[in-house]
């Protein structure tokens, strides 16, 4: 269910890349208010992540060595994951995604690391930042409802969003590719 009509996302802000040899890495800063765990949860259990990652998990990704399929949303496949490292409530890492918590008054600063496709920075920030923007939503009992994948760019805010972003990292869409505005 989706109650988004009354949302807009802010400004692009919370995010940087870093580069490293041929690799590309998304960083996106947010900080929530909701304790640590509260927002372990949110990333681990696969209830509550098909309330607002762009991706469903078969299984807990709260473990280490767990092996878990992931079906990113509007591409309908499955690819196996496995959690390489979990350090409740603090790290959590699979695939090319590391989430890192830290506790702060009043709540948890979450970071994520992303490796992407140079070409594809500003369209991962754009989701990311919607995602994080109905994670909160969702972990204050006021679910607006995923927006994710090819549905997300459809989404009033996304075509601002990632225009933002891409003239922040001086980046243009991918060659053939553009987000339809709604």
């Amino acid at each position: 269910m989706t109650n988004c009509e009354h949302y807009t996302p802010g400004p692009a802000s919370g995010a940087q890349i870093r580069k490293d040899g041929e690799k590309w890495t998304l960083i996106l800063v947010r900080e929530l208010r909701h304790p640590p765990e509260k927002v372990w949860q949110a990333l681990t259990d696969p209830a509550h992540l098909r309330e607002w990652a762009p991706f469903e998990a078969e299984g807990s990704l709260g473990t280490a060595g767990a092996t878990v399929n992931l079906t990113w949303a509007g591409t309908g496949r499955q690819q196996a994951t496995t959690v390489t490292r979990a350090d409740i409530p603090k790290l959590l890492e699979y695939d090319d995604i590391r989430w890192e918590l830290e506790a702060i008054s009043g709540g948890t600063r979450l970071i994520l690391w992303h490796s992407i496709d140079r070409r594809f920075i500003s369209w991962g920030a754009t989701g990311w930042h919607i995602c994080f923007d109905v994670l909160d939503r969702f972990l204050a009992g006021v679910p607006i409802g995923r927006i994710a994948g090819p549905e997300a760019m459809k989404f009033d805010g996304w075509h601002r969003l990632n225009v933002e972003y891409a003239r922040q990292f001086r980046v243009e869409n991918p060659a053939g590719l553009r987000a339809v505005k709604h």
